[in-house]
């Protein structure tokens, strides 16, 4: 029997030109593919997100074996199934003549610590491939991050622009003029029955068999089935591109940050499980993005909003998960304790901002950025949870969330819990912010014009109390100065009332 390369694809290699297989020859190699229980339950993933991977993966067989590939597919129900990558190589070998191992690297270092004792387990040579769907390599984001007493986005994704000539002029300037049009980004929405929606997909008969299995094995886990909706296969993903671009781009600048109630979607792109996942190439659709802006058929502020997170955030969040080390998630700057809120399984809250962005994150494991950002995380802070809990969250019910994108942008943006490597200030807020992105606060039982009272908005006592009880972590943050002063300028009693209150309504959490 002829020695063969066994390949493992894991979950987020969907991609037809993984580095893994290039170079390589089909009569020579077995593609090994697998759904185990370790990498569903390692954390309790949303029920709709394991329904999605494990059918992208079905497919994705599917398509490798129709291109000519040799494909050892082993589902969850398979009754050998060992429950682990690493008891499926084993077995894998077994099955086949397998002289060497050959794999992109994993996105994440709990993975990877596995591949890169397969070596001295199977007593046969892994080579592991870089990953090279990202734009920066590890070695890259380290030599820019050498010496730099801050590690700005802003700057890395600059370099990004640089690297890619993306929305660069013919003398290398950017487009424009400026590198970033957050500041046209922030305008509120109001409901319009011309909004552009996405393309819900009809689960096909390997989508329906697989949420039948996710359902009785996972029934435990969070999050609905009963609303899935996502593209399963690279055809229906290109289709949901091409619609976003056809028509929600143009607005997406405008109002990308803008919140409405029963409006999950307004102009997102709803593209970041496909671009994690593998089925859509990340530089592939910011050209076409930079293409449309030439063309006169997207505005810049909205070309560049829409490329500056994939090109800046993304990158820049992997090249920090890389650069900080297995133990970036066990930091807590702040010291934040409190466990996690029972409402962010239920969605049972009078707060109609959570109660919105929980409630459709439980349905359709998607919520869009700012709602991660100003709705869940900034409760989360401001009410003093362990930004571990969070991130455990946050990491179960997002279809697009693995380790390596969704820690930094949790821990790091969201909770402050690296102590500023990401963000330059906690973002926390009141009331007010939700109510200028929002239409929430009008129909919300509490008011976010009052601070005090059965009916004040908890946020607003809330964000003083935070303030007040990280004082002396926080004070010198220049960002910060205004809203100490603020603070310090409070008659005395005022300020016992808000942390008063704010105690009160915790204790009730």
């Amino acid at each position: 029997m002829s020695k063969k390369t066994l390949i493992p694809i894991l979950g987020d290699q969907l991609s037809w030109d993984i580095s893994s297989l290039a170079d390589q020859e089909k009569d020579r190699s077995v593609l090994l593919m697998m759904e185990v229980d370790a990498e569903a339950t390692y954390v309790k993933h949303h029920k709709a997100k394991i329904a999605y991977i494990f059918s992208a993966m079905r497919h994705h067989a599917a398509a490798l074996r129709e291109g000519g590939w040799t494909v050892d597919y082993v589902t969850l129900d398979d009754p050998d199934n060992s429950g682990s990558f690493t008891g499926e190589i084993a077995r894998a070998c077994e099955r086949h003549a397998i002289d060497s191992i050959r794999i992109t690297e994993a996105g994440e270092w709990r993975v990877m610590t596995m591949i890169e004792n397969w070596q001295d387990q199977f007593d046969v040579p892994v080579t592991i491939c870089p990953d090279d769907r990202f734009i920066a390599t590890h070695q890259e984001f380290d030599d820019w991050a050498e010496g730099k007493k801050q590690l700005r986005m802003e700057f890395f994704y600059r370099e990004m622009r640089r690297k890619t000539g993306l929305l660069l002029d013919d003398d290398g300037k950017p487009e424009g003029g400026k590198w970033n049009y957050d500041a046209e980004n922030r305008k509120p929405a109001q409901s319009d029955l011309m909004m552009p929606k996405p393309i819900r997909f009809a689960p096909d008969e390997i989508t329906k068999e697989v949420i039948e299995m996710v359902a009785e094995k996972f029934a435990d886990h969070p999050g609905s089935l009963e609303h899935f909706h996502f593209a399963v296969t690279r055809e229906e993903a290109l289709q949901q591109r091409r619609q976003f671009l056809d028509h929600a781009l143009a607005q997406f600048g405008d109002y990308q940050d803008a919140m409405l109630t029963g409006d999950p979607f307004l102009w997102h792109s709803i593209l970041s499980p496909y671009l994690n996942s593998g089925l859509l190439d990340p530089l592939d659709l910011c050209q076409e993005v930079a293409d449309l802006y030439a063309d006169g058929k997207a505005p810049l502020n909205a070309a560049e909003g829409f490329i500056r997170q994939i090109i800046g955030w993304r990158e820049y969040v992997r090249g920090i998960y890389w650069h900080e080390g297995p133990d970036y998630a066990g930091r807590n700057f702040l010291d934040a304790q409190r466990p996690l809120p029972d409402f962010y399984y239920t969605g049972d809250t009078d707060m109609l901002c959570l109660s919105e962005a929980i409630g459709q994150t439980l349905d359709l494991s998607y919520a869009h950025h700012i709602q991660r950002l100003m709705i869940t995380g900034n409760f989360a802070l401001i009410a003093g949870v362990d930004p571990h809990a969070v991130h455990i969250w946050y990491l179960e019910v997002y279809a697009d969330a693995y380790e390596w994108v969704e820690l930094p942008n949790t821990l790091g943006m969201s909770q402050f819990g690296d102590g500023g490597i990401i963000a330059s200030k906690p973002y926390a807020s009141s009331g007010n912010y939700i109510n200028k992105m929002s239409d929430h606060c009008a129909s919300c039982r509490y008011d976010v014009k009052q601070r005090m009272g059965k009916k004040a908005c908890p946020f607003n006592a809330l964000y003083w109390d935070f303030l007040a009880r990280n004082e002396e972590k926080l004070e010198n943050n220049n960002r910060l100065t205004m809203p100490y002063r603020i603070w310090h300028a409070m008659d005395g009693d005022v300020q016992q009332q808000l942390r008063t209150e704010a105690q009160a309504f915790l204790e009730r959490l």
